[in-house]
């Protein structure tokens, strides 16, 4: 299987399936890099996975507060927006560590600002504006990020 799939998203429900889709897929403990302009549909794509593994009140973006923390029975969920993140480094003094421990799943949006701090992605998701909606790649890391990839490709292919 190649490590870097595209998938076509035509819609906000669709962008939520795709997150339902690879929180379903994965084992627990995940890290997913979200990769993509302003109103690309990061936070959309993590609604659908916090949703998908139990959570029923709003899926807000932390843009402000760096971290949205959502313990659902299923698994824990750290929704990280490092957007206004100046520094790295920051993330040690929120003390990065602690969300990482225990095999929460960890969703970072704009990661490339916690170079240096942050763990290695299981899948960078990279979400591109076109004239159709949303064009994502999903570019897995591990043989575990494999088998979400293959996961998701499997769910999109039935519903399509």
């Amino acid at each position: 299987m190649e490590r870097r799939s595209v998938i076509g998203i035509a819609s906000a429900d669709a962008m939520e399936a795709l997150g339902a889709a690879c929180a379903r897929g994965g084992r627990r403990g995940q890290c997913l890099y979200l990769h993509g302009p302003l109103a690309a549909g990061k936070t959309t794509f993590a609604r659908g996975y916090v949703r998908a593994l139990g959570h029923r009140g709003a899926v807000k973006s932390p843009t402000f507060t760096l971290v949205e923390s959502y313990v659902l029975a299923a698994a824990s969920v750290h929704h990280f927006d490092l957007y206004r993140l100046a520094d790295a480094e920051e993330l040690e003094f929120i003390g990065i560590e602690e969300y990482l421990e225990g095999g929460a799943d960890v969703l970072v949006e704009w990661a490339e600002r916690g170079t240096g701090v942050l763990p290695p992605a299981t899948i960078d998701i990279d979400i591109g504006i076109v004239s159709s909606g949303r064009e994502v790649a999903l570019e897995s890391h591990d043989d575990r990020g494999l088998e979400i990839v293959s996961s998701i490709l499997k769910a999109f292919k039935s519903d399509g």
